[in-house]
């Protein structure tokens, strides 16, 4: 079966450093694209940045120029290095397998999430 596992999430202070991982099986993960969304408490889950099979990446603009996504096909595992965290960048962020097309995120499978808490 499809598995995507997160880890790296935790407390972190106002301006700090948290790297995600997201480990994948089942999947043939060079032929698919990546992203990772978060979601906070009453709100909606949102695309926080995305990365295609070869490489192209996209981010919202909330977080552009502080988290860098990446991934590494051998190790069959997508990351989320997020720098300059803020109170507002605090949720619970969900790893996805899925296609990227003109600019738009399908997800087909996601992983269990991960909590991250940013503290003032």
């Amino acid at each position: 079966q499809v598995q995507l596992v997160e880890s790296g999430g935790g407390l972190v202070q106002d301006g700090g450093s948290l790297s995600l991982s997201c480990a994948v099986s089942g999947l043939v993960f060079r032929l698919v694209d990546m992203a990772w969304y978060r979601q906070a408490p009453g709100k909606q889950r949102d695309l926080v940045a995305s990365i295609t099979l070869n490489g192209r990446t996209r981010y919202v603009d909330s977080v552009e120029g502080r988290f860098t996504i990446s991934r590494d096909n051998a190790k069959k595992t997508a990351y989320l290095q997020m720098n300059s965290l803020k109170p507002e960048d605090a949720a619970v962020y969900y790893c996805a397998a899925g296609r990227d097309a003109f600019g738009t995120f399908s997800p087909d499978s996601w992983g269990q999430g991960t909590q991250v808490t940013v503290s003032s």
